[in-house]
Parts: structure tokens; C-alpha cells; sequence
């Protein structure tokens, strides 16, 4: 059984649709090796995504950010090489892929190096949100407590 159905979970579920959105995309996205890629945490609110997409320049690939998911494309270019092809062992297929991001992680860039993208990741967690500090204050002494102290 490679299947999970959780379709009566959320038959009896409300306001679940993201989490059912990322079961899904989770299973469709198993089974995909191309292109490889890393994930590094660079601190703790910087990450980066690295994938290797060797073959395609800054013009084939494309990010795109909606609703909490990363979508990486590639199209490969046309060739212009000349002659023909005898062996191809580098990949030049068109690709997508899709990463989950957590609330207020937001893409800062992507630059292609070598082959490499390496896409920038940041937290950015709003001002409400962050936890602060509640200073506690000293209740005043009454005239009848100073009193007794005495």
C-alpha cells in the first residue's frame, strides 16, 4: 500500500485546506530525483537552497512564490552546438520544482554560479508576533503596611 487516503480526515475537517495542500504536493513531489538539490541553514533565519542545474542560464530557470510554496522551473535553452551529439550524460530536460515554505519565510534572491542556483531563504517574523518581555512593576506600600513594619 503506497497510497495514504486521507480524504475522510478532512471530509470532517474545516479550514484544513493548507495542511491537505501539503499532503498532496509532499506525495506528488516523492518520487522526483531532477535536479538535485541542498538546503542549508546558514543561521538562524537564513537559509539557502542550492540545485544543480547544469545546462540552463539565468534566462531558462524561473522562481516563483505563491502561497507559501516555492516553484522552481527550467527550460532548456536550443542548442547551438554544432555537429552531432554522440553521447549526452549531462541532463538538459525541463524541470519543476516545489518547496514548502513555512510562514513568514520569504525569498530574498537567486543568483546561477557555475551551474549552481542558489536561492537566498530569510524568516521574517513580524514585531507582533515576536515574543516580548512584560516588565513587573513593584504594587506601592500602603501607609497601614509601613505602619505594621514598623
Amino acid at each position: 500500500m503506497n497510497a495514504l487516503n486521507l480524504s475522510p480526515l478532512f471530509r470532517t475537517a474545516i479550514g484544513f485546506d493548507r495542511l491537505a495542500r501539503l499532503v498532496d504536493t509532499a506525495a506528488a513531489t516523492a518520487d522526483v530525483s531532477y535536479p538535485p538539490y541542498n538546503i542549508e541553514k546558514i543561521d538562524e533565519d537564513n537559509y539557502r537552497l542550492t540545485m544543480a542545474v547544469a545546462g540552463f542560464g539565468p534566462d531558462d530557470v524561473e522562481l516563483t512564490v505563491k502561497d507559501n510554496t516555492l516553484l522552481v522551473s527550467g527550460q532548456a535553452g536550443s542548442e547551438t552546438g554544432k555537429g552531432e551529439m554522440l553521447y549526452r550524460g549531462i541532463a538538459g530536460r525541463a524541470f519543476e520544482r516545489r518547496f514548502v515554505l513555512a510562514d513568514h519565510i520569504v525569498v530574498e534572491g537567486a543568483e546561477l554560479v557555475n551551474g549552481l542556483l542558489h536561492v537566498g531563504l530569510r524568516r521574517q517574523v513580524p514585531e507582533a508576533l515576536k515574543p516580548r518581555r512584560i516588565p513587573v512593576n513593584a504594587a506601592p506600600r500602603t501607609l497601614v503596611e509601613a505602619s505594621k513594619a514598623a
